[in-house]
């Protein structure tokens, strides 16, 4: 019994830490990019896009609302697009490729599509190729499978904790007929069948935290490597989805919930065995 309980418990912390480790990086993500608009200046030809710029910063930078307004240098496009273009190149800005300006602005609140519009109208005389783009709509089906893989946390959590119960009701089973004479005498002696079911349970209990411990050291291990392995991606998204100290306590009351699914399970288990055999 100990060591199943250990790995059902490892599992269960890993897949625990898993789906709080993405939930973190969402949430993270989303207060990050909640209040972002992004203006592309998508003029081809270099002058007239470099005057729309101005302008638009010049039309944008009064707008209520507006925290912070930023014209994205030239250095900052070309690290931009230098995975597809390759290194080595000229400003991307002033090659024959032509790539929109871009100006990165922060509102004080959501980038609602009211707000969108807004901007989108004040643009749209003195920067008509000016297009207007939420955040974090670029990240939307990042969010959603995140969420999805969520669930999917979930429902592993879910499925191992019905079977760390399963596995207590078959060890419970095993031991009431591989003990059956024994009880049979306790009863004939005055035993109640609370007292011999608290037997049972306490046996269960010990080997459950003994079992819970082992996996959650197990996982902590796993945990930890899997941390720094990510880590050194130097993933801005992946650096969010650190866990804090509240999802270590979190992780840390797993065994001592399986103990108390494992005691209770062996209750039920016995109690209505026992009363079967009167």
């Amino acid at each position: 019994m100990p060591w199943v309980i250990a790995i059902m418990v490892a599992l269960t912390v890993i897949a625990l830490a898993g789906g709080l480790s993405l939930g973190n990086a969402v949430v993270a993500a989303r207060a990050e990019l909640e209040g972002g608009v992004t203006v592309q200046i998508v003029e081809a030809r270099a002058e007239v896009r470099k005057a729309e710029a101005r302008a638009a910063l010049d039309a944008l930078r009064d707008m209520p609302g507006v925290v912070t307004l930023r014209l994205v240098p030239d250095e900052e496009v070309d690290a931009l697009i230098e995975p597809w273009l390759g290194d080595g190149l000229e400003s991307a800005v002033g090659s024959a490729v032509p790539v929109p300006a871009l100006i990165d602005v922060r509102f004080d609140g959501p980038a609602t599509r009211a707000r969108l519009a807004a901007v989108q109208a004040r643009l749209a005389k003195v920067a008509p190729s000016a297009r207007v783009d939420a955040q974090s709509n670029w990240l939307r089906p990042v969010f959603d499978a995140i969420v999805s893989l969520q669930w999917l946390a979930i429902a592993l959590v879910a499925l191992l904790a019905a079977a760390l119960a399963a596995a207590v009701l078959l060890a419970a089973r095993t031991a009431l007929g591989t003990n059956r004479d024994t009880i049979e005498i306790v009863h004939l002696l005055g035993g109640t069948d609370a007292q011999i079911a608290r037997v049972f349970q306490r046996s269960i209990a010990i080997d459950a935290m003994a079992g819970g411990l082992v996996g959650l050291v197990l996982a902590v291990v796993v945990i930890l490597f899997l941390g720094r392995r990510f880590a050194g991606l130097g993933a801005g998204m992946v650096d969010n989805g650190a866990l804090g100290p509240g999802d270590w306590v979190l992780l840390a009351l797993v065994p001592v919930l399986s103990t108390l699914l494992a005691m209770i399970t062996a209750r039920l288990t016995v109690v209505r065995a026992l009363r079967k055999m009167l």
